[in-house]
Order: C-alpha cells, then structure tokens, then sequence
C-alpha cells in the first residue's frame, strides 16, 4: 500500500512505490534525450538531502533556484531542499539583476542553484549586495562557478542518511514549502507563502480533473517550472505515473513536439494564438479546392459546440473535416496530442472551439498563485466543459462572489500569506475567504466565468466602466494584431497601445504590393497599414458600447517579450511598464502636453 501523501516529497516516494517508472523525467542534453528513472530520482534527492545536511543547511533555511528551462535537475533538488523542511523559493530566470537581489535579500536566501552561464553572470552581480547568500552552484560547468555535483558527490556518504529520515519524519503538512515571488503585471514583487498542505491538497483536488491513463499519458513540460501551475502539475504527473519530458525551449516547441509525442500539455492562451495563427498562414497559401476545404474546416471548427449539441449533421460534417483537415492539425503537434490544459491569462473562446473540434480538447483553468493555484478547471466527461467559462471549482475549494463581482475564494489551497508583509496578507482576506482581485459571476450551472480584473476595470472621465480585458480579447482575435494595451482610465474615450503581428503585416504587405519594410519602425508608419489595422478596430468595436468602443491607437514598433521586461513570465503584458516606456504615444492619444 503506498504511502500517504501529506508533505510534497512524498510524491516522490509514492511514485516509486507505485510505479517505479524507467523514465519520470526526461531532459534533452547537447543534442540527446536523457532520462532518469523513479529510482534514480529518489536516490539523488536523498544524495542532494545529505549533502545540504553537511554544508549546514537547517529547517526553514531559504535556498533560491532558477533554471532558464525546465529539467531534470530541478525536481531533483526540489525534493532534496524540502526533505529538510528547508524552503524552495523558486525565481524567474528572465528578471533584472535588481530583482534578483531584491529576491535573495528579502528571502534571505543563503543558497543558490542556477541552470545556466546567463543566469549565473546575473546572479554573481547581484550576490556582492547579498551578505546572507553563501555560495552559488550550477547544473551546467561554468567557469568560476560551483557545480551542483559537489552537492552529490557531498551526499554520496549514505551514513547520515538516518538524520535525514528523522527530519523528514517531523516536517508536518501544515509547514511553509515554498516562497513564491510574483512577477505580476504592476508593483514589486511579493513572496507568496505555501505550505505543503496548500499544494498537496490542490494536486489531490485538481487530479480526478486531468484525463490521465495510465501506461499511455506522457507529458510536454515547458511552461515556467517556477510558476505554481507548472509545478503542480509536476507533482500531479508524479502522482499519477506520468513521464515527463522538457522541452528545451519555446523557440523549440514545436521540434520537441515532434520528437516526443505527447499526449497532453498544459498551455498558455498566448502560445494556442501563435499555434493557431501559424495554421491559417499556411491555409492561407493554399489553392483551388484545398484552400476551399481549408476555410470550410475552420468555419465548421469555429461553430463547436460540446457533447454533439449541434446536431447529428454537424458531427458527420465535422468528423469529414477531421479525416481531410484536422488530421494535419494533430500531425504538426505530433500526432497525439488529445488534451491542452490553459490557465494564467483569460483564453478566447474561438480557440476552445477549434482546437477541440480538431479532437485536441482544450480545458481553460483559474487559479492564482495564491491559490496554489487551481480554484476551478473544464473537464470534458460528466459534462463539466464548457467553452467561454474556466469550468466548475474543484473539490474542497469553495468560490462566491462578493456584491462588487469580485471572486473570492476559500480552502485548503489558500496560501498563509505574503512572506513579511502581514499587512498586505490582511488586506486581502476576509475571514478564510482570499480576494481575489479578478471578477466574475457563475451561471446557473455552476461555471465561473472571469469578466475582468478589478484593478484594471477603469472609469473614463464620462463615469462610464471600461473592462479592458473584453476589448482586448475581442481585438488579439485579429491576425494583425500580437498584442494590445487598452487605456483611458480618467480620460474622456478609451484608446490603445497595440503591438503588431509583424510577421503577418510584412505577408499582407507583399499580397498588396506594398513595401516589405524590414525596419519595425518605418513599418507602422505606413498609412495604409495603419488605415489596415483601424478596420480591424472598427470590426472589433462592433461588439461593443458606444462608449466602449477604442476611438484612438498608436502602433509600437518594438515587439513585446519577457526578456524585455514588457510581458510576465506566462505572457501577460505588464501594464505599469507599457504604460510609463510609451508615455509620449499616451501623452499623443490624449493630446497631453
């Protein structure tokens, strides 16, 4: 009989006890995909357990780990750190070196382990302003720096294995796990406590939800390891005997798609975008009949309705179009791909629609980091899918919403607070109930539907309510349009800050015998772009209020990302930041002198 789980290492033992997989991850080195066995696992993190033991390392000690992409290594040392009922504070490889050291200092982290020479250069500059931070290792060789081997090769010596087992043996479940910071989309940074009951609880509540089978499910593991929603799934892919293979980056993806053959991946709304408008380029290149059924499949996918609700006639036309069409689909994304979990940003429902009409079922999420951090999930079976809604909570977490509209939350997996700041923990709870900050209504079958984030739903100056997010959502359904900013709190119309997709604009510009512009910057100067671009505005507008409707926009030529500090980690643009870096185009739209 396998063990209880109550603290997070245990899914590591339960794995091994129930499973014993010959591959439980999977990570692709210079060129050769590497795998290490449960057991293999498990007597590394013990390695890594005796030898933190020896370098001194204590219950609630800090140790910082950051990895430019997902591996193996990573889940090695997360075990090794929390045997000890030391703290993992996992950190996003893409921040500045400030935030690095604001991180180390305010954790008062006194280890480091990094993946890679980028992140080792950022992390030595910011480690001369950190007197806790002892010592920095490596998974790669780099030069001047340590190497997490020596760790092992510390721990090697199996004689203190015993002292390990007594420390083990009284972490309890209610004890603090993991500090998490939040690269949010404003403001510093805040540590978000959890306990190993927070994540344990949320990975037994979250897995009758996953549509795992066993023998067959493997996985493609590539969003941030240091997000919650990744890590957790981690830990539910340990619980349920699922391999795990790392894709090696996002640039990768698809290659690494290819090769591994997954059947389920848990995804971001940003990246089903490009996967979908990568599709109609190439459909847009076709000729005669096959562009003809190429835009007939999708014109049917888009009209997908769950559970064969439209019909006997639309299923038999749908399953002619999977047969000629959506086969290709699948074979692009490895062929056996079924199921795509979504979270971290609101996915729009015609991507729902045609993905899983293609038979790659697409399950929208909700949760928050604070919430460790599914609140609610779409499951296909027993009728607990629904496309436009993040599904029905999941046991044990309870949701109602306040007069306001603001979601609210209660359970197991509600965090203990923000690290050190007693004062913002209280400003957000309400008894057991966790604010927060999204709102949102739940229809009478029971399904949360988010209508927007509460901090960004803004007052234009003529008292009227803007929900940024539904214009913004409604807009990125544009092949034109990458990313968009809608602004005017304060102001008398809204208006908006819009990142093209300069890939698309440079094909349409060649269709229309305009200039291939190569510069960004000359690009969304040209009139006729711009006049291309306001059409797409006006499209989108028609949705919408009068008041409602985007009346001004500026194109940036600069393309937004994570390394330049203007997207989050999961892809979602960091207002504060858009806003100040582009406050001429701002001070332009509202004519501010």
């Amino acid at each position: 009989m396998p063990r209880e789980i109550t603290r997070l290492f245990d899914f590591a033992h339960y794995q091994l006890e129930k499973y014993n997989l010959e591959k439980a991850f999977t990570t692709k080195y210079h060129g050769e995909w590497v795998s290490t066995s449960t057991q293999e696992y498990v007597d590394k993190s013990n390695a890594i357990s005796r030898g933190l033991l020896r370098l001194g390392v204590k219950p609630g000690d800090k140790i910082a780990v950051i990895t430019s992409a997902n591996r193996t290594e990573w889940n090695i040392l997360d075990i090794g750190i929390m045997q000890l009922g030391a703290i993992n504070v996992p950190i996003y490889p893409t921040i500045s070196k400030e935030e690095y050291e604001y991180i180390f200092n305010h954790s008062e982290s006194i280890y480091c382990f990094l993946s890679d020479k980028d992140l080792f250069e950022k992390a030595i500059l910011a480690k001369k302003n950190v007197p806790a931070l002892k010592e920095i290792y490596s998974f790669e060789k780099i030069e001047g720096c340590k190497n997490w081997e020596e760790i092992l090769a510390l721990g090697k010596d199996d004689s203190n294995q015993p002292e390990v087992e007594a420390i083990k043996d009284v972490v309890k479940s209610s004890d603090l796990a993991t500090i998490i910071y939040t690269s949010g989309t404003t403001g510093k940074p805040k540590g978000v406590m959890l306990s190993h009951n927070n994540i344990v609880s949320n990975v037994l509540d979250s897995y009758p939800r996953l549509p795992l089978i066993l023998g067959t499910t493997r996985t493609l593991s590539f969003l941030p390891v240091c997000h919650v929603f990744e890590r957790m799934l981690h830990y539910l892919y340990q619980y349920s005997g699922t391999p795990i293979y790392f894709a090696e980056s996002i640039e990768k993806l698809g290659e690494n798609i290819k090769e591994t053959n997954p059947s389920l991946m848990s995804v971001v709304p940003r990246l089903l975008e490009k996967i979908y408008d990568g599709i109609m380029a190439k459909g847009s290149e076709l000729k005669g009949i096959k562009r003809i059924l190429f835009f007939w499949a999708v014109e049917l996918g888009l009209k997908y309705e769950p559970y064969g609700r439209n019909g006997a006639w639309y299923e038999l036309q749908l399953a002619i179009a999977n047969k000629l069409i959506f086969v290709k689909w699948r074979e692009a994304l490895g062929g056996n791909l079924s199921v795509m979990v979504s979270g971290s940003a609101a996915l729009q429902p015609r991507l729902a629609r045609i993905f899983s009409a293609a038979k790659m079922q697409v399950m929208e999420g909700y949760g928050l980091t604070e919430t460790s951090p599914v609140v609610s999930v779409n499951m296909y079976k027993g009728n607990l899918f629904k496309i436009g809604t993040v599904g029905k909570p999941i046991d044990n977490v309870e949701v109602k919403i306040a007069e306001d509209g603001e979601i609210l939350v209660k359970g197991p997996n509600v965090m203990l607070g923000y690290y050190k700041e007693p004062e913002k923990t209280a400003s957000v709870m309400t008894g057991e109930y966790f604010h927060t900050g999204d709102k949102g209504e739940i229809d009478t079958d029971g399904f949360l539907k988010i209508t927007g984030r509460k901090k960004e739903i803004f007052k234009t100056s003529g008292g009227k309510y803007i929900v940024p997010a539904l214009l913004e959502n409604q807009m990125k359904q544009s092949r034109f349009i990458e990313q968009i900013l809608v602004l005017g709190e304060g102001q008398k119309m809204p208006a908006a800050l819009i990142q093209p997709n300069f890939e698309f604009l440079r094909e349409w510009a060649k269709r229309k015998g305009e200039p291939v512009l190569e510069n960004n910057t000359d690009l969304v100067k040209n009139p006729r772009i711009v006049k291309r671009i306001q059409k797409e505005i006006d499209k989108g507008n028609k949705n919408f209020g009068k008041w409602e409707m985007i009346k001004r926009f500026e194109l940036i030529p600069e393309v937004w990302g994570i390394d330049n500090g203007l997207l989050t980690p999961t892809m979602k643009p960091k207002r504060d930041e858009i806003i100040s870096k582009y406050k001429h185009l701002y001070n332009k739209i509202y004519e501010i002198k």
